[in-house]
């Protein structure tokens, strides 16, 4: 299997070099645009600069590195820059999206696409793959416009992972989540807010990359959610790292969603049912908890 990989200095690509940089059965190209971060981290990775938005460069890398699997997590994901720069979200989340699903359709590569729980309307939270998506955001509308594309291209093997509020440590670069702002900021003794009238089923982003790599090495096909399997409020989550390392929760203050304002909006329910990822891939993803400890380990061994 020679396995493309989109997106490689984000999150999610890290995982992935850090989970198939030493399979034996995998030829690994990584990708993204600008420089490799991981360079330092993983000298014998085969790296590629590549802008999905521009077809001439990802026609031209494809016919010359001819890989079997695609893996594409590039995108914008930013909620809010989204909504404030829109023409540069539809680039780079559905005309990327259409340039790869195209040339992977022509030379007969799998294709394995990201998305998100952001497709949804929040009224229900659980839900499957065939849960009906309607969009509050333009973030989720060019998530479901690239999911679309994909699904309707003529000969396409394809598999998309949805998947839900990642959370995780970066090798290289530095990117806050949720366990690090409120472990952070408790430890400094500040209150802080959060919501409580939100709910999301958390993924460790080990887990999210575990996933991915069962899709493509199955050559999957069709909708996959893919997750942690609690269903938790932000406020829940903080409560459980301020537990983890010891911290003071009454430095947590419950509050509701409409305490902020943000241009893009989030849908007040989600979180996935995972079943089908489960009984078809043998996914198997960790607690929170699990996670947790996880990512404190991690960042325990990078401070050192």
């Amino acid at each position: 299997m020679k396995l493309l990989l989109t997106g490689s200095n984000g999150l999610l690509g890290q995982k992935l070099v850090a989970l198939l940089h030493q399979e034996p059965t995998i030829e690994l190209l990584a990708t993204a645009r600008g420089a490799n971060r991981l360079a330092a981290h993983y000298p014998a990775l085969r790296f590629r600069a590549l802008d999905v938005t521009d077809a001439v460069q990802v026609q031209q890398v494809m016919t010359q590195e001819r890989p079997t699997h695609v893996i594409h997590t590039a995108a914008m994901t930013q909620v809010d820059d989204c909504e404030l720069n829109q023409q540069a979200c539809w680039t780079q989340n559905v005309t990327a999206v259409a340039h790869l699903a195209a040339i992977c359709a022509k030379m007969n590569i799998h294709l394995t696409h990201l998305s998100t729980d952001f497709i949804f309307n929040g009224q229900q939270s659980m839900l499957d793959e065939s849960a009906e998506p309607g969009p509050l955001s333009h973030y989720g509308a060019s998530k479901l416009a690239a999911e679309q594309l994909v699904q309707a291209t003529p000969g396409l093997r394809w598999a998309i992972a949805r998947t839900v509020l990642v959370y995780g440590t970066l090798t290289a670069g530095s990117r806050s989540n949720i366990v690090l702002w409120v472990r952070d900021s408790l430890r400094k003794g500040q209150v802080i807010k959060v919501v409580s009238d939100q709910w999301r089923t958390p993924t460790l982003a080990e887990d999210l990359a575990q996933g991915c790599w069962l899709l493509a090495r199955q050559s999957a096909q069709g909708i996959y959610h893919l997750s942690g399997y609690e269903l938790l409020t932000p406020f829940e989550m903080a409560t459980q790292v301020a537990d983890f390392y010891k911290l003071d929760k009454n430095l947590l203050e419950k509050v509701d969603a409409s305490t902020f304002t943000q241009s893009g909006r989030r849908p007040a329910r989600t979180g996935f049912r995972i079943d089908k990822a489960v009984r078809e891939l043998g996914y198997r993803p960790h607690s929170f908890a699990e996670g947790l400890a996880l990512v404190a380990h991690q960042l325990d061994c990078a401070a050192e």
